[in-house]
């Protein structure tokens, strides 16, 4: 890392004159802008907490045994880190080092033309990508909106109802299809087939994912392949497949269907404007990425993938639904439906792990089909195809030969003697990167950002000057979409798709969604495990450059020495933070990394010839896609139990452990744990399991606390993944993107995950896991400016302040709820619970009554009823002002007199604030107010909200309404007087 150079002297400088140039004119670094406590404002804490000073907080926190004595070297940052003009310089010069060819690899990429007005008002807008999750739909109606938009689009160009709300990229998006048809299946099929020409990616994810089930793959020739009745669960095809060709799958679908078995068709979302969609030619299930649909490369990623279904495998479906229902005024409103099948209920048998998605990417996906409509969407589609047929033409007038005749945007060309190798470099003199398919033959994916310039130097680039002018002269004549394929049905008829297509009234558009829901411009979210802290501006500026954002993820290594670079500095941090040996970026959410670690340690077991070993030890309060990552990875889940204060319990985990000692892979661990506690024998717990032959998963949704204190290696952990998008500032955008890398022991270094394009990975590496080689590249500068920001000494000073804020606030809330857990010295960590279960039998208050209420505040609610039924789980992180923590707690101390108000008879039990809550804007302007306490209660009732109001878009939603009535499509007026009518419930209740 080069951060100044000073030329006369030749070497880097970080002089502190050169220093203090670059700080504001306020006096402050960014350490102290990142962390929001003030000195006055530490000194009035550490009062209310009744310690000198954080230091002794800190040592009755933390347990003495694992504390780091050493401080982190994070190399070659200086301890306190860059100032942000540095660090733009440094992530500028890294940017520089990425060389922008123009690709036309295709496999599932492409380069697309980003709308300005959504890449300013929503990629890089924080009141879009600070939002968390839609678990409270009546503050985040906008981005739910935006979401269904997205499922409309996609149930509209592959002609099937049901779809989710995004997947984490195509590839996982195929293995969580080819789950599903298992699933459908009762496991009762044991064979899945893949058609060879489905993209190398794709087919390298599902056979990871098939090998862990024990789902027995077969790779061959769809044409051919004849399912034995009874034996194969699904059958995976690409359309068009990965070398372009257009193939007609009617016969192969009828015959699956013949054997009872189901057909997953990944397809491309641009090629489906013009062709016969999957739905339409007996495909069961349909997936693919909307990358093309103005997200940019990213080097891989972010992008939102897509999953499609039948009505008859709803309940099947992986990832979240957005459904339509009504709120208690029988006004329509949007929520997540089907809850139940997801991994925080279900837990080991939920539909899949999923927890984070690829919400913002989402968004703009279907904002872009929003914007241009489907007409504009048809005359890209059409421009891009008819200049793939002048290519094509142009290329035969040349002598070449096509691989196949019939081809959307990309071609296989046959170049007869000459040597591919040749041609590829060739093209790379040109920087233009072709795909290399074999010794004579090259593939040419063109796509929205193509020109006739660009067709006229691929032809110079294959030696012919003399056919470019005529050839694109007819470009607009040469359609090879076969007729018996090309698309009949209508696309995007809702009137959404109909109406914003000027910028000034996309803009107004995408402003009145923003104000629907609320984020972190409105105030804090104090979500426990969910870590929702300051993603500053500086941070986020990289992800937007070109040198960042253009690049395809299978351009060669020598393009990307930039990437590389950063790749390798993250690495090495994360493992100096981590204290671990090796770390793979490739998994892109935290489901991804427990997943991939879990594999890593299975692999680890069976190089051993301990292939038995497939028991994993998970606590009771673990997250809920623990159980279900350890069910992907072929692993048996053994529940452990916790003691009353909230603790692993070490007699229960010992023996179960020597129960299972001959079987035991792994124990899945939190720390600190899910229930806000750092607990005092975690060392005693590695060790047990490692005495029966186990290996220790650390799952690192709380590390936020350790970074600096203590290190999971240090501690007896094996492997761990860190969610990025918590501890290292990647902000969540409204439910993904996220990062989930993992970091591993020496010994289980080898087992990293490969790629089949880009060589990745340890020397007996388990297969991919994603889609691309480094997961979602394209915000990993975020993590980068992060660390290199706060430096080792800023980056220990935030888990610090983070404890020391989640033990002021529970300082001052525990006069008037129950806190559930401390640690032995009565701490809490970075999170803690309050316990709201009394209150429904004083005074009939459940926790999702607070939670309601405090929209009336201005608040999100903290994590619902996770881990403990019935209680708040709060985590205030290191970035909130004491000013926002007050704030907060009075909203809660006000909600706890509300609550008294009625245990003492002086509200009423079933007509209050709380039961009634959230009151939206549209309350007040009603005739009649039916209520016994007063509007100015009901909206205002702290003076605070008075100045600075949110209001929530609804009033409480029904939430079994919808579960019972799906609609996961945006509504047509007919539909409309379905879900609002009188406001009654129907169907069976």
């Amino acid at each position: 890392m080069t951060i100044i150079r000073d030329e006369k002297k030749g070497g880097e400088q970080l002089e502190s004159q050169v220093r203090r140039a670059f700080e504001p004119a306020c006096g402050d670094g960014f350490v102290e802008r990142h962390l929001g406590l003030s000195a006055p404002d530490r000194a009035a804490m550490l009062e209310v907490l009744g310690v000198e000073s954080i230091d002794q907080l800190i040592a009755e926190t933390v347990p003495s045994a694992i504390r780091s004595a050493r401080g982190l070297d994070l190399a070659p940052l200086p301890a306190t880190g860059l100032s942000e003009p540095e660090t733009i310089a440094e992530l500028n010069r890294l940017a520089g080092k990425n060389e922008l060819y123009r690709s036309y690899l295709g496999m599932g990429y492409s380069s697309t033309v980003v709308p300005a007005v959504i890449q300013r008002n929503i990629l890089e807008n924080p009141a879009w990508y600070t939002q968390y999750t839609p678990y409270q739909a009546e503050i985040s109606q906008g981005r739910l909106e935006a979401l269904l938009n997205f499922q409309t689009m996609i149930a509209d160009l592959t002609a099937l109802p049901v779809v989710n709300a995004s997947l984490l990229d195509e590839a996982t998006a195929a293995a969580e299809a080819m789950h599903m048809c298992w699933a459908i299946a009762k496991q009762d099929r044991p064979g899945f087939f893949v058609a060879r020409d489905c993209h190398p990616q794709t087919i390298a994810v599902v056979a990871t994912r098939a090998e862990a089930l024990g789902i027995e793959l077969e790779i061959g020739d769809p044409a051919t392949f004849d399912p034995s009745p009874g034996q194969v669960a699904g059958m995976l095809l690409q359309y068009p497949t990965t070398e372009g060709r257009i193939e007609d799958y009617r016969e192969v679908c009828s015959r699956a269907h013949d054997s009872g078995t189901l057909v997953v068709v990944a397809c491309d979302l641009l090629a489906l404007v013009l062709l016969r969609p999957p739905g339409e030619f007996g495909a069961d299930i349909a997936v693919g990425s909307s990358q093309r649909f103005g997200v940019p490369l990213g080097y891989g990623g972010p992008h939102a993938a897509f999953l499609a279904t039948r009505e008859a495998y709803k309940r099947q479906i992986p990832g979240r639904i957005i459904g339509v229902s009504h709120d208690r005024q029988g006004q329509t409103a949007y929520r997540m439906a089907l809850q139940t099948r997801e991994q925080h209920i279900r837990r080991e048998k939920a539909t899949s792990n999923i927890c984070t998605a690829q919400v913002l990417l989402a968004v703009m996906a279907g904002m872009y089909a929003v914007y241009h409509g489907p007409e504009g969407l048809r005359r890209i589609a059409r421009r891009v195809h008819a200049l793939t047929a002048a290519l094509a033409t142009g290329l035969k007038d040349l002598g070449f030969q096509l691989k196949f005749e019939a081809f959307f945007d990309t071609l296989a060309v046959n170049l007869g003697g000459q040597s591919a190798e040749a041609l590829v470099a060739r093209a790379g003199a040109e920087r233009i990167n072709l795909r290399l398919l074999s010794e004579d033959t090259v593939g040419i994916a063109l796509d929205e950002a193509t020109s006739e310039a660009d067709v006229a130097t691929l032809l110079r680039v294959f030696g012919g000057d003399e056919v470019v002018e005529p050839v694109l002269r007819t470009a607009s004549d040469n359609s090879q979409v076969p007729i018996e394929l090309a698309r009949t049905s209508p696309i995007l008829s809702h009137p959404v798709f109909h109406q914003y297509h000027t910028e000034h009234e996309m803009l107004r558009y995408i402003r009145h969604l923003e104000s629907k829901d609320l984020s972190l411009v409105h105030s804090m979210i104090p979500l426990g495990s969910c870590t929702m802290k300051l993603n500053a501006t500086t941070e986020m500026v990289p992800i937007s450059w070109p040198g960042f954002a253009d690049l395809h993820p299978f351009a060669p290594l020598d393009q990307t020495r930039g990437y590389q670079e950063l790749f390798a500095t993250l690495e090495s941090w994360l493992c100096e933070i981590t204290g671990f040996a090796a770390a793979s970026l490739q998994p892109n959410a935290g489901s991804q990394g427990e997943y991939s670690g879990l594999l890593v340690i299975r692999a680890f077991h069976r190089s051993r010839g301990e292939n038995q070993r497939d028991v994993c030890l998970i606590p009771v309060s673990a997250h809920g896609t623990n159980p279900a990552s350890a069910t992907m990875a072929g692993l048996r889940v053994v529940t452990v139990a916790c003691d009353e204060h909230g603790n692993i319990d070490v007699q229960d985990l010992s023996a179960k452990a020597e129960r299972h000692r001959d079987q035991l892979a792994a124990l899945m661990v939190t720390y600190p744990s899910t229930n806000g506690v750092f607990e005092e024998r975690i060392r005693e717990v590695c060790q047990v399991v490692h005495d029966a032959g186990g290996q220790v998963y650390l799952d690192g949704a709380n590390m936020n606390a350790q970074v600096g204190l203590c290190r999971p290696a240090d501690y007896g952990a094996d492997v761990c993944h860190l969610n990025l998008h918590k501890t290292f500032c990647i902000p969540h955008g409204g439910g993904g993107p996220g990062m989930g890398p993992i970091c591993v022991a020496p010994h289980l270094a080898p087992y990293l995950p490969s790629h089949p394009v880009v060589p990745v990975g340890g020397k007996q590496a388990i297969g991919a896991v994603s889609a691309a080689p480094w997961g979602s590249a394209g915000i990993l500068p975020i993590s980068f400016a992060y660390i290199a920001l706060m430096g080792g000494e800023g980056l220990t000073r935030a888990s610090r302040s983070a404890i020391f804020n989640a033990n002021y606030m529970a300082a001052r809330l525990s006069e008037h709820y129950p806190v559930l857990f401390s640690g032995a010295r009565g701490r809490v960590a970075h999170e803690f619970i309050v316990d709201l279960r009394p209150f429904k039998t004083t005074a009939g208050i459940e926790a999702e009554d607070v939670a309601k209420r405090l929209m009336d505040y201005g608040f999100h609610a903290p994590t619902m009823s996770f881990p403990v039924a019935g209680t708040l789980m709060i985590e205030p992180t290191e970035s909130e002002s004491k000013a926002e923590l007050d704030r907060f707690c009075d909203a809660m101390i006000s909600i706890r007199e509300e609550i008294r108000a009625i245990e003492e008879g002086n509200a009423d039990r079933a007509d209050n604030p709380l039961k009634n809550a959230p009151h939206p804007a549209a309350l007040l302007v009603e005739e009649e107010w039916k209520h016994p306490y007063s509007r100015r209660e009901a909206v205002y009732p702290l003076p605070r909200t008075r100045e600075r109001k949110f209001w929530p878009a609804v009033s409480r939603i029904d939430n079994a309404w919808g579960d019972r009535n799906l609609f996961c499509t945006c509504p047509f007026p007919t539909e409309m007087a379905q879900i609002e009518g009188d406001g009654t419930r129907v169907d069976g209740e």
